[in-house]
């Protein structure tokens, strides 16, 4: 067998337990997602995801070739469930324009409460590391808040489309302003274990636009 053809083979002992390999990589992303949603990426230690993950020390590497190839798919799987999450809501065309943005609120409030208050955002939790983080790290939280920016931009501007929304409002700069603010009424969420933060920058974002 030639080396065009030859199977890649990746550092790192395979898992004991059987399973598949794509399976154990989404294992691997789905309790990190959960865990770095409660703490910090620079203070977890992989041997706590592999431990719930049931999964050796040693075949870690099987899967990513690092902590910041991990975190990389970390924010990638995030991204993607959060894209589809605004977009159920702020997309929902069976809903008045503005009253989608009061949905995605009231959804947020719900999972804060269903966790205790313990989660919260895993792209504005890592935002506090970027000390500490990698610039492929950082790059990729930058492209996450434009991916999100872009779909409330959208919806913005159908309600402006239909004069919901003065015409002279830059819907892009209010969708970034949106975002900044959000994340800072998140972490309030979880300092004070109450969903009023959320609840008070939604209606004044509202106000703000109306």
């Amino acid at each position: 067998m030639d080396k065009m053809t030859s199977p890649i083979r990746r550092r790192g002992r395979p898992p004991k337990i059987s399973r598949s390999n794509t399976d154990t990589q989404a294992l691997l992303i789905s309790i990190g997602l959960a865990v770095l949603t409660e703490q910090g990426f620079s203070a977890t230690g992989i041997e706590t995801i592999l431990k719930q993950a049931q999964v050796p020390k040693g075949s870690f590497y099987h899967y990513f070739e690092s902590k910041n190839a991990y975190g990389l798919a970390l924010i990638e799987a995030y991204d993607n469930y959060f894209q589809t999450k605004l977009k159920r809501h702020l997309n929902n065309e069976t809903l008045p324009v503005l009253e989608r943005i009061v949905c995605f609120a009231n959804d947020a409030k719900i999972g804060m409460v269903k966790y205790d208050f313990k989660r919260g955002c895993l792209i504005g939790n890592l935002n506090q590391e970027l000390a500490h983080l990698d610039p492929l790290l950082i790059r990729r939280l930058s492209q996450a808040y434009y991916h999100w920016e872009n779909i409330l931009a959208e919806c913005l501007f159908a309600a402006q489309q239909q004069q919901q929304i003065a015409k002279h409002i830059d819907c892009q700069q209010l969708a970034e302003f949106f975002w900044t603010g959000w994340e800072g009424a998140v972490m309030r969420a979880k300092l004070n274990k109450s969903t009023q933060p959320l609840t008070l920058f939604a209606s004044q974002f509202l106000r703000l636009v109306i």
